[in-house]
């Protein structure tokens, strides 16, 4: 058939536009922001067809009133929020002082978590220490709540002698394997397929260890994303997927990844697997959360996918000015508050902590930071000489160097002799 009816419509696209842009006034009413308590809480072991509902509300487990209900609320110690807070609080001060060492012009790169360090820290405790967590690139809160040294993660930013992955990864993509931390990697989720592998290899050894993914909404536009989830559905992978919806990718909103169409954890519905959507600003619904997907996959129920919903409080990195494209009130606007402020209310609600503690307590971590980061100064600065052997360039690639590699690495070196003025070799 040629030519088309003279009355059928014109197509048209759908082109997704974020509801605020710089100088909006900021109003939050299509946010659905659910009572706290109300979410109910299957099995670990319950087939995922049973809650569907549960990947479009809203898990959360503290209230207007700064309490812990209904069916989610972890029973934690004081001992243990009280930790939980400390960490969360020096993720932020770790973040403010390297932000300033940035503009300083001491680094390259920084990205902050400002706004999601409950996404991180709460998660990190709620599993075990020798599970594998792959990340991405704002999930620094795990290697602290692991009790890494912010030494060693400052000299990988300031990538100087004393950086153990020798300058050759972006500032802040930390690897630390005897922590459980996978490398980083700049390409967005390529953490997924390794996280599902590492956690099928750990099943297929009968070993009782499991894996945690972590990604930004923007991530699951990408094909790695949906290939990692093919292989967890079908093996039925120990792994946890964390999506971080924090609305923003560097200036694109989330509608762009299909934010508009539904939730982030629909994407499980499609696979037949479990899904969460819960508050990424209550500290302790990402605990539960948590817990509960770390136990569904020990037991061999299958994996899990936690949509957290959060909100990105400032620039997607020191690259990015975000007054270019979104409000400036959206921020201060968002409904489900500040992470930290949320849970420093909880436990003064409880008697356990007040603002005087909270207080000296920010000091004391600033003062840990600062101390950090001079012994970290010692060792150098990013920008600032070499700080690395010259021919340490071929290291860390190949168990054996091949043969055009070792001809290459000699040329340099030879050249380098030549020159007059050789860095020094390992």
């Amino acid at each position: 058939m040629t030519g088309a009816p003279a009355n059928r419509p014109p197509l048209s696209l759908h082109v997704p536009e974020p509801r605020f842009r710089p100088g909006d006034a900021v109003d939050y009413a299509h946010v659905e922001v659910p009572a706290a308590g109300t979410a109910r809480r299957p099995e670990p072991g319950d087939a995922a067809a049973s809650f569907h509902e549960l990947s479009f509300g809203l898990v959360r487990v503290l209230d207007n009133e700064n309490h812990a209900v209904g069916p989610w609320a972890p029973r934690l110690s004081s001992d243990m929020l009280r930790q939980m807070l400390r960490n969360m609080a020096l993720v932020r001060a770790f973040d403010e002082r390297m932000f300033r060492a940035q503009r300083q012009g001491k680094t390259s790169f920084y990205m902050k978590s400002t706004g999601e360090e409950a996404v991180s820290v709460a998660a990190a405790m709620a599993m075990q220490r020798d599970d594998m967590c792959f990340p991405s690139y704002r999930q620094q809160g795990i290697l602290i709540t692991r009790d890494y040294s912010l030494v060693e993660m400052m000299n990988q930013i300031y990538s100087n002698k004393g950086d153990k992955l020798q300058g050759k990864q972006l500032p802040i993509m930390y690897s630390a394997k005897d922590y459980g931390f996978f490398s980083i990697s700049g390409n967005l989720a390529t953490q997924y397929p390794q996280a599902v592998g590492w956690a099928m290899a750990s099943a297929a050894k009968g070993d009782s260890r499991i894996a945690a993914t972590w990604c930004g909404e923007g991530s699951t536009a990408e094909g790695d994303f949906h290939s990692a989830l093919t292989f967890a559905t079908v093996y039925r992978a120990p792994v946890i997927f964390n999506v971080v919806n924090n609305q923003w990718a560097i200036s694109s909103f989330s509608g762009f990844a299909g934010a508009e169409a539904t939730t982030f954890a629909a994407r499980a519905v499609g696979y037949g697997i479990a899904g969460l959507r819960i508050d990424g600003n209550d500290a302790l619904a990402v605990y539960a959360a948590t817990e509960w997907a770390a136990e569904r996959a020990r037991t061999n129920a299958g994996p899990t996918l936690i949509e957290h919903f959060t909100y990105r409080a400032e620039g997607h990195s020191t690259s990015d000015d975000p007054s270019a494209y979104r409000s400036a009130d959206e921020a201060t606007g968002w409904p489900l508050g500040d992470p930290i402020r949320r849970l420093r209310d909880h436990l003064i609600a409880l008697g356990e902590w007040d603002l005087d503690a909270h207080a000296a307590q920010d000091l004391e971590l600033a003062e840990l930071v600062k101390k950090a980061q001079k012994e970290a100064e010692t060792n150098g600065i990013l920008g600032h000489g070499l700080h690395q052997p010259l021919d340490t360039l071929f290291d860390g690639v190949f168990e054996e160097m091949p043969w055009h590699l070792r001809e290459q690495q000699a040329q340099m070196l030879a050249e380098e002799e030549a020159s007059g003025r050789p860095w020094a070799r390992k």
